[in-house]
């Protein structure tokens, strides 16, 4: 089985949404379809900071990921977050996550960026299986608070 990284393109919208709808179910967060349109388009515009990739197997999209630049004062750098990842589960273990998180530090390598910050829930443990081996888990507890 060969995955293969690339951007979307308009013909994957219908793919896309239904990748990045179950997403959202996979960790509980309702969504509409004006929300998975309002990221289509930011992933569609040229000049949004908002990019990503799919991965793709035998013609059929598998998975997908988000990606931006985020800045960082105190170490005075430019860095990428990877926002999403997300694997269709009937193609786990096929190599597409590590694929598709290669392909964001490529961008990052490209950019000059000095680290690729991604965060997952503490309860996903097959995901973390993967990072742990690709990325060093830090220290930080991440807080959010609603506007």
């Amino acid at each position: 089985m060969t995955v293969t990284i690339r951007p979307a393109s308009q013909a994957d919208k219908a793919a896309w949404e239904t990748l990045y709808k179950g997403y959202a179910d996979f960790y509980g967060v309702p969504q509409t379809e004006q929300m998975r349109d309002t990221v289509w388009g930011w992933l569609n515009d040229d000049t949004h900071e908002v990019s990503g990739f799919v991965a793709e197997v035998d013609g059929a999209l598998v998975g997908l990921t988000h990606y931006r630049p985020f800045y960082s004062p105190l170490a005075a750098n430019v860095r990428g977050f990877l926002d999403d990842l997300y694997v269709d589960p009937n193609a786990r273990g096929s190599g597409a996550a590590q694929a598709l998180i290669d392909a964001v530090s490529d961008v990052g390598r490209e950019k000059g960026w000095a680290l690729i910050r991604w965060i997952t829930a503490d309860d996903n443990y097959r995901a973390r299986s993967l990072y742990d081996r690709t990325a060093t888990r830090t220290q930080w507890i991440t807080y959010d608070t609603k506007l």
